[in-house]
């Protein structure tokens, strides 16, 4: 939906497409353990630091012998002072523990915890502790919760059921490694030292760190929306680790919350009328969208569109009808939308357009109906039109792959269309054209260095106010003074940020948004008649902007030439030489990168890495020549793009060469496989999330509702059957034997655009060669993680796996 529109739009599905597999590490056989070099640093650093903290004294505990094995009893000692237990008054309960002895007060203070257990007649203080019991010790002292990793050991069988799930959580949360746990193996005190070093965070964590948790919590407030009137404020915030919809007057504090989704998050919602509103959200990342209402207290909500294996997309929100909406679904066949209109007070869907079969997406008209339809084969596309809903439609254009006229909205007068387009053209443009005449009568706006992405049109004027263009950032082009003043005057109240409005009513009252490369975002109400600025909420308040690091803007040339674009996020503070690099590339890879505030980013960077994003070959925003670039280029030019950026910065000074790692998600999923197999001398370490292994079977598992743009992954991925050879040569998966580097591979179980089994195959494969691979499989998400639980889990494992492969050097 334009922000700056009351009406929603529908994408035609070739444009949904270009985000199609977005969002938003391997060792060889004979290298399944750390290096010695990242052991020994561990080991070094865990005594110094324990000994700092006052944990160990080398004594009581027996630490100064770190090749000895630890008794029961040291083991006690230590952890009582690490947890800071109290010594129950009662010194008695073993028999083989007496009150008098040195670890009494240690042993009984840990029984009374809860974290031994031991038999009545006998602790056998003096025993050396086996690693199962150090397992079990650890995961009740640290509380190891399953965070999803698949944990196998070659030598399941001899490990005691009592401890299995103990020693799980010891491999999870990367305290051991290795493919054999043995359970029975007496514990050195340096190895014991090691563990407690690692299950306390202590590797990952240094004075004046920003919290894990404070970047990837969710919102406090977010995604502000103003009703049609004007006169009450929704927004989304947290409610039991869900985001839900709470809604209040304007210019009021007191707010109710409307929705109480406990599963899963909200995805999105907007005014129906002024006192309804619309949401939708799926089951454990499956995608199918459902569509609900909900009166404006929270009352009378329904599902609309309550089908089972059904995705629902909204296609008009019918501000002129208010009981009305259209809504596309793919109920009938799950690879087409039909339309439908829908009550939104009784529920009932009649059928408002049915699919021939090759409609991809459908447009109306002001008055809500529908009088476009862009139907397409993935390689050619046509642009139909009828004058009313009781005639026929007529082909107006036909286009090829690589060409794009996406119609976005009726002129006011709903006589001639606004259309993106890029037909005569390498860069889109924003243009009028005559259904009529059957022509471009007027283009309103195109720029030499950048696509045209979208425009801003006001209703109250019957115009275009502005186009939207991005470069390094967000761009405007003013085509109205007054709007152009509005824009100045909220940029001058605040500076330093970007702004993005939300929503203007006719009354000259704005809802925006402020952000930045450090700040997630404040929103403001703001009224420019009387010039009050009021503020709502930030984003996230917790957020230090003095502690993030800039996100800078870079060029580089690639080599054959091409002018790539990107990012670099230097950690902050620090001097831009020798530094450890995490190269994320985009997912797609049809998108691009944008200049903001990104979690993933400031969290890398404030763990002391350069971050480095590159808009490759075959990203959108610069041109149909650079998009097409990237044409059956997946694994070879897309991944030398990154290749050099690494060696760029390397040639520059700013990046260690032996401390590189690769991390993406979905299509960068796939570059980091990509990169660990193709180019083995580049990274030290690599992490797959939701990334496809084999481009055989990814082609193959299209969800049903993309088959129409099959042709078109042909063009730009490769035909499984013309371009076989191709196919297995950038497949990853054909290619682990070239794998050297440590690998981290995470994956939601009910993903439907990356199916489980991409993931699956080459953690299999890898583990058959004897190689040790940590796999992160959540049973309750997609195609990325929603859940904030589940995203804490994978960033926490994120930390602790690139700390040692990057770090411990």
């Amino acid at each position: 939906m334009n922000a700056m529109s009351k009406k929603v739009y529908a994408l035609t599905l070739s444009m949904a497409m270009s985000i199609a597999l977005i969002q938003p590490a391997v060792q060889a056989a004979e290298a399944v353990k750390p290096t010695a070099t990242v052991a020994e640093s561990i080991a070094s650093k865990a005594t110094q630091t324990l000994q700092q903290l006052g944990y160990i004294d080398g004594t009581t505990d027996g630490m100064k012998e770190s090749q000895t094995p630890i008794t029961r009893a040291q083991a006690a000692i230590i952890l009582q002072r690490v947890l800071q237990l109290d010594a129950p008054a009662s010194l008695t309960g073993f028999t083989d523990v007496l009150a008098k002895d040195e670890a009494a007060p240690a042993i009984y203070a840990l029984k009374q915890s809860g974290l031994i257990q031991g038999q009545a007649k006998g602790y056998a203080p003096d025993a050396p502790l086996t690693r199962a019991q150090m397992a079990s010790l650890f995961t009740r002292a640290f509380e190891l919760k399953d965070n999803g990793i698949q944990v196998v050991y070659s030598d399941m069988e001899q490990i005691p059921k009592v401890h299995m799930e103990d020693a799980i959580r010891l491999k999870q949360h990367f305290i051991i490694e290795g493919s054999a746990f043995n359970a029975k193996n007496s514990v050195t005190h340096g190895d014991f030292a090691d563990a407690l070093y690692l299950a306390l965070g202590l590797d990952v964590q240094s004075e004046g760190l920003t919290p894990l948790e404070d970047f990837f919590k969710q919102p406090a407030q977010a995604g502000f929306q103003m009703s049609p009137d004007g006169k009450h404020l929704a927004h989304m915030e947290p409610w039991n680790n869900r985001m839900n919809i709470v809604v209040k007057e304007n210019g009021q504090d007191k707010s109710v919350r409307i929705t109480s989704e406990t599963e899963r998050s909200i995805a999105a919602f907007v005014w129906a009328t002024n006192d309804k509103l619309l949401y939708v959200k799926d089951e454990a990342g499956d995608e199918n969208y459902h569509i609900y209402v909900t009166d404006i207290d929270g009352k009378n909500s329904k599902d609309l569109t309550p089908y089972p294996n059904t995705r629902a997309i909204l296609v008009d929100s019918l501000e002129n009808i208010p009981d009305e909406i259209l809504v596309g679904m793919n109920k009938r066949d799950p690879r087409i939308f039909d339309v439908y209109r829908i009550n939104i007070k009784t529920g009932e869907a009649v059928l408002a357009a049915e699919n021939p079969g090759n409609i991809t997406g459908w447009l109306t008209d002001h008055e809500g109906k529908i009088r476009v339809a862009v139907s397409s084969d993935g390689n050619v596309s046509s642009l139909m039109y009828r004058e009313s809903e009781d005639k026929p439609f007529e082909n107006l254009m036909t286009t090829k792959l690589g060409e794009t006229f996406a119609p976005v909205m009726f002129t006011y007068d709903n006589k001639n269309i606004y259309a993106v387009s890029n037909l005569d053209r390498d860069k889109t443009a924003i243009v009028e054209y005559s259904p009529s005449s059957k022509k471009v009568t007027k283009t309103i706006y195109q720029n030499k260095d950048a696509d045209v992405s979208s425009f801003v049109p006001s209703k109250e004027k019957g115009t275009i106010l502005a186009a939207v263009y991005e470069t390094d950032k967000v761009n405007y082009e003013y085509f109205d003074n007054d709007f152009k003043k509005l824009m100045q005057d909220l940029q001058a109240k605040v500076p330093g940020k970007e702004v993005s409005i939300s929503n203007m009513v006719e009354e000259g009252q704005v809802l925006f948004a402020a952000y930045s490369d450090k700040s997630m975002g404040t929103y403001y109400f703001y009224d420019s008649k009387t010039g009050k600025l009021d503020k709502l909420a930030d984003a996230a308040p917790w957020i230090n902007e003095s502690k993030m690091s800039d996100v800078k803007p870079i060029t580089y040339k690639s080599r054959d030439g091409l002018t790539l674009h990107g990012y670099l996020t230097l950690p902050q503070g620090a001097e831009a030489s020798q530094l450890p690099l995490v190269v994320v590339p985009h997912g797609g890879p049809w998108a691009r990168d944008s200049w903001g505030f990104n979690p993933e980013i400031q969290f890398l960077a404030s763990r002391g890495y350069a971050v480095l994003q590159v808009n490759f070959r075959g990203s959108t925003g610069y041109g149909k020549e650079f998009l097409a670039a990237g044409n059956k280029e997946w694994g070879k030019a897309m991944q030398d793009d990154l290749t050099d950026g690494v060696n760029w910065l390397v040639e520059e000074g700013t990046v260690d060469p032996k401390r590189v790692a690769i991390y993406g998600g979905s299509y960068g999923g796939y570059a980091a496989l990509a990169g660990l197999a193709f180019t083995p001398e580049v990274y030290a370490a690599g992490i797959s999330y939701v990334g496809p292994s084999n481009l055989f079977t990814l082609l193959d598992s299209l969800p049903p509702y993309w088959e129409s743009e099959r042709n078109m992954f042909y063009e730009r991925m490769g035909d499984p059957e013309k371009d076989k050879e191709l196919l297995t040569a950038v497949s990853p998966l054909f290619h682990i034997d070239q794998m050297k580097a440590p690998l981290f591979v995470v994956q939601g179980a009910n993903d439907p655009r990356v199916k489980q089994a991409e993931s699956d195959q080459i953690v299999e494969a890898l583990r058959k060669r004897g190689v040790d691979v940590p796999y992160m499989l959540k049973a309750n998400e997609g195609h990325g993680f929603g859940n904030v639980e589940n995203q804490l889990d994978l960033y926490r494992a994120i930390e602790k796996f690139l700390n040692r492969h990057l770090m411990q050097q």
